[in-house]
């Protein structure tokens, strides 16, 4: 698409794999294309192990491709997850700054947004503690909190949403839910159905590293269901 600001054709990645004899490849991403457009909000779909959270870190840039094309335009891409990101011996304080370099901010400005990340992940002390110190919740909180300041052209979630009390997951899906309406582009994964429909317009549904179907959130959730004979989607 001419107005897509990520496009990912036919893209695979491939781990070394470790097998009982002699050694080989796996391909966590076989064979998946998107087209994803600013201020799009994209779910991706699939079973567990179909490489859901492979692809968002393609799109974060972290991992490239070993085959396949991926283009971009000049954008930030925040990836949030709970296996990414953070140095566990440096404080929130500090991992909130580098989160901010990395996506592209100027030192003096994500400092300034200091207070607001703190105030919103709500961590007190502990945002001056090591990350090693941190509870999973804690550290969604955080991450969240880093990505609604800073502001990045693309905000990428890998199931975090999730994670936390019921007060703080209801805190950030409102949080998101403005920042969308404002335009923010999203990709979104998780196993929370309702979560998806609630917050996406569009879905891409992969399986065995391979892109299905994508297209608007109730064609591709009714074929999905189908396939897996799951009933109606509710």
């Amino acid at each position: 698409m001419a107005d897509a600001i990520i496009e990912l054709e036919h893209v695979g990645i491939a781990f070394s794999a470790q097998r009982r004899v002699g050694s080989g490849r796996f391909w966590a991403l076989e064979d998946v294309s998107l087209s994803l457009r600013r201020g799009q909000r994209l779910g991706v779909i699939g079973r567990n192990g179909a490489g859901k959270s492979t692809l968002l870190r393609v799109l974060a840039g972290i991992l490239a491709p070993d085959r396949g094309t991926l283009r971009r335009r000049n954008v930030s891409c925040q990836l949030l997850s709970l296996a990414l990101g953070f140095v566990p011996y440096l404080s929130g304080r500090d991992n909130a700054i580098l989160s901010g370099l990395m996506i592209g901010l100027r030192q003096r400005d994500i400092v300034a947004r200091l207070p607001a990340i703190r105030e919103f992940s709500e961590l007190g002390d502990f945002f001056d503690q090591p990350i090693a110190t941190y509870s999973s919740g804690m550290v969604m909180r955080l991450g969240f909190s880093v990505a609604i300041q800073a502001e990045p052209d693309v905000l990428l979630i890998d199931e975090v949403l999730a994670v936390g009390d019921a007060e703080f997951q209801e805190k950030s899906g409102n949080a998101l839910k403005e920042r969308m309406r404002q335009g923010q582009t999203v990709v979104l994964v998780s196993h929370a159905e309702k979560q998806v429909a609630e917050l996406c317009d569009r879905l891409l549904w992969i399986e065995h590293g391979r892109s299905v179907l994508e297209g608007d959130r109730d064609s591709v959730l009714r074929a999905y269901h189908e396939e897996l004979h799951l009933g109606t989607p509710s």
